[in-house]
């Protein structure tokens, strides 16, 4: 099937707008494991008082709101997403910590809304490789920047280093017989390949840049819970869970978690090892 990047970014963003709110309900353990990816992010920029800041496909803007403390005073956030219900998310988590040097708005990545050299940095912890045309989102990015400024990044590597969401796909694609996912699409992994994201700033006119890879742990109390939050957090997992039968359901978790046992302690806590690109360059 040839892929339709309009339909592509309708989907996506009915996806995204769907899950929100569960994207809001489990911010704490998402950013618990993220923060050395926020943390580096941020340093990458080199943040100073005073610089204007955007965010791109922020979601509940954990990483920005982070950038936005560096930057005061006399700076300013722009926390954004192409999702207008992910973008209510990043403004409650800024009402709830008292930030206010902050701008909301509802960007799209592949078409920046933004003047031309008016930012200092840009931050997109895994957004890029999910976009319709990361090529142009990445051109646009280095268009809104001023010459020096600085973009980081986070992409997901291998699916055989992030267990805590392949081994559901892998089981569920088993299962229910799914087709395997057409390389042509968008997908989590899509920059798994850390030669694509040096291509891709490159040929955005991007310099400097400098690729490197974090070890990450998502913790929860047991493997119930993460199996709750990946539902919570996947429109597209839901969705191909719901169209199971209840014994296929029975099959998939039983299949699930004897993969996942080895990560389980003894008291039933599970911590679920991942891994991601990092990386930044000069605009």
């Amino acid at each position: 099937m040839t892929f339709d990047p309009s339909e592509f970014r309708r989907a996506s963003l009915e996806r995204w707008e769907r899950v929100a709110p569960g994207w809001g309900r489990h911010r704490a353990v998402m950013q618990r494991a993220a923060q050395p990816v926020s943390s580096w992010m941020v340093e990458a920029i080199e943040p100073q008082p005073g610089h204007r800041v955007l965010e791109l496909a922020a979601g509940p803007g954990d990483t920005g709101l982070l950038a936005a403390e560096w930057i005061a005073p006399g700076g300013t956030l722009i926390s954004s997403d192409g999702s207008e219900a992910m973008v209510e998310q990043a403004r409650a988590r800024a009402a709830e910590l008292g930030i206010d040097n902050v701008e909301f708005r509802t960007i799209d990545a592949e078409w920046i809304d933004l003047p031309t050299g008016t930012v200092d940095g840009v931050l997109c912890r895994w957004g890029y490789m999910l976009l319709g045309d990361p090529a142009t989102a990445l051109g646009e990015t280095r268009r809104v920047l001023r010459p020096g400024g600085r973009v980081a990044l986070a992409a997901w590597t291998a699916p055989e280093d992030n267990p805590w969401v392949s081994v559901a796909q892998e089981e569920l694609a088993r299962i229910a017989a799914a087709p395997p996912p057409d390389p042509e699409e968008p997908s989590m992994f899509g920059f798994r390949d850390p030669e694509r994201i040096e291509e891709l700033l490159g040929g955005a006119g991007f310099t400097e840049i400098r690729i490197e890879q974090l070890d990450i742990v998502f913790a929860y109390e047991s493997l119930d819970a993460w199996w709750d939050t990946q539902l919570d957090v996947s429109a597209t997992l839901r969705d191909l869970v719901v169209a199971l039968s209840p014994a296929q359901r029975d099959d998939l978790r039983d299949a699930i978690d004897a993969r996942l046992q080895r990560y389980v302690a003894d008291d039933g806590s599970a911590a679920l090892p991942g891994r991601t690109h990092v990386a930044a360059a000069t605009a």
